[in-house]
């Protein structure tokens, strides 16, 4: 025996047997509760309250920028860092189970803190407690997928994709349906966060990590532990900056809608709410089918590396379609065009990122770092965004953006070499 290992095994955690779909429902449910406290603010929520602070709307665009690039900083710097103490946590709870449950009661105290906000600055403070409660929560989630799963990496992490853009339908339906107030609509997300994060955190199992697995894989190798970090793999930083650009370019497409339908294509103030939640709806459609779909074919077929690529590429042509046309009937069209592409990279480009993990001991860490380099991108996008928006006075440089970068991201994917982490990640005598 030559003391080789199947690439299955990276990171010497044993082949497990497929989960149940009673497992895919609490984990879709409990994404489902990040993303809509999470992104029902930032779609609709942040931008009502910041448009109201001065007498000119790019005012409002630049101070929307503002607060949600420091909100997604605070997250950004929050997960690796939750990752990495969930990684070392040893409690008779689990490792992951008390940090979903500590990030949902922080998110749902960040967002009752932004509803009552007064001004800017208050405003951005408190939304950076949510966004570090959400990064709690989202850390100890995405292990989930590497300490549990070997062959259905590509549908879980299509279920959170997929929950990202129905969170947005249910946040943004339930605020324009019911007419709720801007104080009642984060009073409404902040207690889903709270009892259904909890309630997936409880429910979810969270089994200890294989310490023997771990350490015989460290003597077997005769490494140190720094040797073996998936963070000195070329393959795997270059995927964290993949997926950077790649949510640069779909936060230029969508973090700025509602300023675009009412001052880009002139919107009435009265149809605009309305207007968003068509595109919303249509984006969300979009992206459910097409993570689903890509996200089981590349379980089934891999190459997962190819499918990630054509998804960012189907992502640029949105943009081209709102150059060429910039009104409604256009924009619809774009919507669903984005949602397809950014579902299917979002779920097939976590499975990968997955694919390319060494060690089990840094999983929560590692993959931390793999949502806050699109979390960076979601933070990055909306600022520069404003940026190009006041730099021309009007949208079509935002949208020509979007699609330049999502193709650089594209190409930034052909780098990745998944082939390569699975030779490191087997020991030779």
């Amino acid at each position: 025996m030559n003391g080789a290992i199947d690439p299955r095994h990276r990171g010497g955690s044993p082949v497990r047997a497929h989960v149940s779909p009673v497992w895919m429902v609490w984990f879709t449910l409990a994404w489902l509760a990040i993303w809509t406290v999470q992104l029902t603010p930032i779609q609709l929520l942040l931008p009502l309250q910041l448009d109201t602070q001065s007498g000119h709307w790019i005012d409002g665009v630049v101070w929307s920028g503002l607060v949600l690039s420091a909100g997604g900083l605070a997250g950004i710097i929050a997960a690796p860092l939750a990752g990495r103490f969930s990684d070392r946590t040893r409690s008779r709870f689990g490792r992951r189970r008390p940090w979903a449950i500590s990030g949902s009661v922080a998110a749902a105290i960040g967002l009752l803190l932004t509803g009552t906000a007064d001004g800017p600055l208050w405003v951005g403070a408190a939304w950076i407690v949510t966004s570090v409660g959400v990064s709690m929560a989202s850390a100890a989630l995405t292990a989930l997928i590497a300490d549990q799963l070997e062959d259905q990496r590509g549908t879980a992490s299509a279920a959170s994709s997929s929950a990202q853009a129905v969170g947005i339908v249910v946040g943004v339906g339930v605020i324009v349906l019911l007419d709720l107030s801007t104080g009642a609509s984060y009073v409404v997300l902040a207690g889903f966060i709270l009892v259904v994060g909890t309630a997936t955190a409880i429910l979810l199992p969270d089994p200890p990590l294989p310490h023997e697995a771990v350490l015989a894989l460290h003597a077997r190798r005769e490494l140190n532990r720094a040797s073996i970090s998936s963070l000195l793999d070329q393959s795997f930083t270059r995927l964290l900056i993949s997926r950077f650009t790649v949510n640069v370019g779909n936060a230029f497409g969508t973090s700025l809608l509602l300023f675009f339908l009412l001052y880009g294509i002139m919107v009435p103030a009265a149809e605009a709410e309305d207007r968003l939640l068509v595109l919303i709806v249509i984006y969300t459609i979009f992206v459910v089918i097409a993570s689903i779909i890509v996200g089981t074919v590349s379980d089934r077929r891999g190459n997962r590396r190819l499918w990630t690529v054509v998804s960012a590429l189907v992502q640029a042509c949105s943009g081209v379609i709102i150059l060429i046309s910039p009104n409604f009937t256009a924009t619809a069209v774009a919507a669903g065009v984005m949602g397809a592409g950014y579902g299917a990279y979002m779920a097939v480009s976590l499975a990968l990122a997955t694919d390319l993990l060494l060690d089990p001991d840094d999983h929560a860490r590692d993959l931390s770092l793999v949502n806050s380099s699109a979390n960076l991108g979601q933070l990055v996008g909306p600022l520069l965004g404003a940026g190009l928006v006041a730099l021309v006075g009007e949208f079509w440089l935002l949208f020509a953006a979007a699609t330049v970068v999502s193709v650089i991201g594209a190409v930034l994917t052909l780098t990745v070499r998944p082939e390569r982490a699975a030779l490191r990640a087997t020991p030779h005598e």
